[in-house]
């Protein structure tokens, strides 16, 4: 028998604890943003000096939630395929709302609200 993983505590588990202090508050409202909340979905806060987040992306869309990206600063960083962008001033308006203090900021959102956040550079294994 071959155990499964289950996406979202990998995801979790991933992503581990922050070294950078988050200003994001759990339980918070997300501030105003152009999509539709899901029950569960994971918010990605971006921008163009992340370098490579190819394995934070793959975590994240693993994990089998619906998933926004928020592409802030003002500089383009493209998502991964199949997953819309959110750029420009007010993408970076909804980060500065968020206090978001390092990125990538990973949000795992519930009916609106902020559950759990993790903040900084991304470093996780998978395996």
């Amino acid at each position: 028998m071959r155990l499964r993983r289950a996406p979202l505590l990998t995801l979790l588990l991933t992503l581990g604890l922050s070294t950078a202090e988050a200003r994001v508050r759990l339980g918070e409202a997300l501030p105003q943003h152009p999509w539709r909340d899901a029950p569960q979905e994971v918010v990605v806060v971006y921008s163009h000096d992340c370098g490579d987040l190819g394995d934070l992306w793959q975590a994240v869309l693993a994990a089998g939630l619906p998933v926004r990206a928020v592409n802030a600063e003002g500089v383009l960083a493209r998502a991964p395929v199949g997953v819309q962008a959110w750029t420009g001033e007010a993408a970076t308006t909804f980060a500065r709302q968020l206090r978001v203090g390092a990125y990538p900021t990973v949000l795992l959102v519930q009916e609106g609200r902020i559950m759990n956040v993790w903040e900084g550079t991304f470093s996780g294994r998978l395996e």
